[in-house]
Order: structure tokens, then C-alpha cells, then sequence
């Protein structure tokens, strides 16, 4: 898979989350979740649900409690 592929995939995830946080803050990959006012646990349960129900991720909550960025929310999606 070349770096474009990897960067559309990632630039989806990121509009996806945009969406199950309901922010207008400017995520990237590098972006801290605690910098996010809107990553709260709603967010934090819509987005299991997200994972679970639409993609067929199964996410430990202890991993998902401890994500920090929006990376680590998107190495779940990858399953990397």
C-alpha cells in the first residue's frame, strides 16, 4: 500500500470521527484527545459503537481508555 493510500484512508477515519465527536476542531493524527473539548465519554462510546457495529472492530475499553491521540483511535480501525 503506497503513503497515498494509507493518508486518504486516514483523512476518511478523520472526517468519520469529526463527525462522531461533533466538533469543528481541526483533527490530525498527531492531534492529543485531551485537547479536544468534545472527546468526552459520549464520544468515547459512540465511537465503540462505531468500531463494533459498522466495521466489526471489537475494541478492548481498557485499550480504548487509554488512547491518547487520534492515532491510537485509528491504529483500532487498522487493527495495527
Amino acid at each position: 500500500m503506497g503513503v497515498k493510500n494509507f493518508l486518504m484512508k486516514a483523512e476518511e477515519f478523520i472526517k468519520k470521527l469529526i463527525y462522531i465527536m461533533d466538533t469543528d476542531a481541526q483533527l490530525t493524527l498527531e492531534t492529543k484527545l485531551s485537547d479536544v473539548e468534545e472527546w468526552d465519554s459520549l464520544s468515547a462510546v459512540s465511537f465503540y459503537s462505531f468500531c463494533n457495529t459498522k466495521l466489526g472492530k471489537q475494541i478492548d475499553v481498557e485499550d480504548l481508555k487509554a488512547a491518547q491521540t487520534v492515532n491510537d483511535l485509528y491504529k483500532f480501525v487498522e487493527g495495527a
